[in-house]
């Protein structure tokens, strides 16, 4: 076996299993008393979690502040929050939530030290200035199973509408200090929810699987979290509160985890390439682009390499995942039927729900090559892309 030379980033300190959420004022106290909580507006608030929380942090003699993130984070917010909070004296940020919020608690824990702008270091769009770091330290709560954050460098900040982007703050420094993982959390997660975040994870498993950047490491992870991924998303999606629902949840968690750890050392893809275009340019969540794209985005990838590089380990990769994906199944299907089904069963909404239509792909596609599309198997024509966003509209 072959092994080629790779770098490894590092990674959180890992809490994993139902209850670990318990575990949180503990790891809270290693850091110090004042403490700002960033939560979404309401799926962890209305848990017993929420007030359990708060009174073990009382009991310990915590400083809390609070701050609710609604829908994805803009530079704006950021900004503002740690011009609140910059004078407090905070010691730890905590963000407990989605994956909008992870990435709005990570980049308010970024700049608290500092004050400044996040526009001052946000690739492609802000001026282009060194983040050096240290971040003020971070604690990551995921309480959905998709985007993988609370094991990632980088911090997705949006502005939506004609002239939006979607970017990343991304540097080492901000990687979450610990990353509590409890399924339990999951249960509070709309079905539609843990649809779109789902078909997150799975993508990102996928394309980091492929990517040209893989390496036997992640390759193992990946494939690990993509089994887990096929073993429990429609029993999340179900939901419930039997053994078969608690146990899709925890593969989910661990599966999303696992995606958020490829993807931090392997890349990713065509699909989320499109989706900083698609993300910021109109209504629609990332889950849900990724959803509903990774289907049309994998035959297309497959065609391509079997015109263009027939001899590409992505070839047998993509192989590889058709054959986990149909175990089990009476009738074996190429991988994107099966990814297809996947997203059809689920509801997933095509493009054309969110406005997009055939006069918006050549903007799109112009604004696809960012640093996903880089770490794509093979390099896509402008046409194969626009075909991509063309099968979903």
């Amino acid at each position: 076996m072959e092994i080629p030379s790779f770098a490894l980033t590092r990674l959180p300190k890992i809490a994993f299993g139902q209850g670990v959420i318990n575990e949180l004022p503990i790891h809270i106290a290693h850091y110090g008393k004042r403490v700002l909580l960033v939560t979404g507006a309401r799926s962890f608030r209305q848990t017993p979690h929420w007030p359990a929380l708060l009174d073990g942090l009382r009991n310990q003699g915590a400083v809390v502040e609070t701050l609710t993130i609604t829908g994805e984070p803009s530079p704006y917010e950021v900004d503002e929050a740690v011009r609140t909070y910059r004078e407090t004296g905070i010691d730890v940020v905590v963000g407990i939530g989605g994956g909008s919020v992870l990435d709005a608690a990570k980049a308010i824990a970024g700049l608290l030290a500092y004050g400044n702008s996040v526009m001052d270091h946000l690739e492609g769009v802000g001026k282009g200035i060194l983040y050096r770091g240290p971040a003020t330290p971070f604690i990551a709560v995921p309480t959905t199973a998709g985007t993988g954050s609370e094991a990632t460098k980088n911090a997705v900040l949006s502005v939506q509408g004609v002239d939006g982007f979607k970017k990343s703050f991304r540097h080492d420094a901000l990687i979450a200090h610990v990353a509590i993982i409890d399924p339990t959390l999951l249960k509070s997660c709309p079905p539609a929810l843990i649809a779109a975040n789902g078909m997150d994870a799975l993508t990102q498993l996928l394309e980091s699987y492929v990517s040209v950047r893989a390496n036997p490491l992640t390759d193992a992870l990946a494939l690990s979290g993509l089994r887990a991924v096929r073993d429990g998303l429609f029993a999340a999606w179900r939901g419930g509160d039997g053994v078969e629902a608690d146990r899709g949840r925890a593969c989910m968690a661990y599966g999303s985890l696992l995606s958020g750890i490829s993807l931090a050392q392997a890349g990713l893809g065509s699909v989320h390439g499109l989706a900083s275009p698609l993300g910021a340019y109109f209504p629609v969540a990332h889950g849900v682009v990724c959803g509903t794209l990774v289907a049309a985005a994998t035959q297309v990838n497959i065609q391509a390499l079997s015109e263009r590089a027939i001899h590409s380990p992505a070839l047998g990769k993509y192989a590889h995942v058709s054959a986990l994906l149909n175990e089990g199944q009476a009738e074996s299907k190429p991988l994107w039927e099966i990814l297809q089904a996947w997203t059809d069963q689920l509801g997933i909404l095509r493009l054309g729900h969110y406005g997009v239509n055939e006069t918006n792909i050549e903007k799109i596609v112009a604004n696809a090559r960012g640093g996903s599309m880089q770490t794509n198997p093979i390099v896509l024509t402008d046409e194969e892309i626009a075909t991509v966003v063309r099968a979903r509209l």
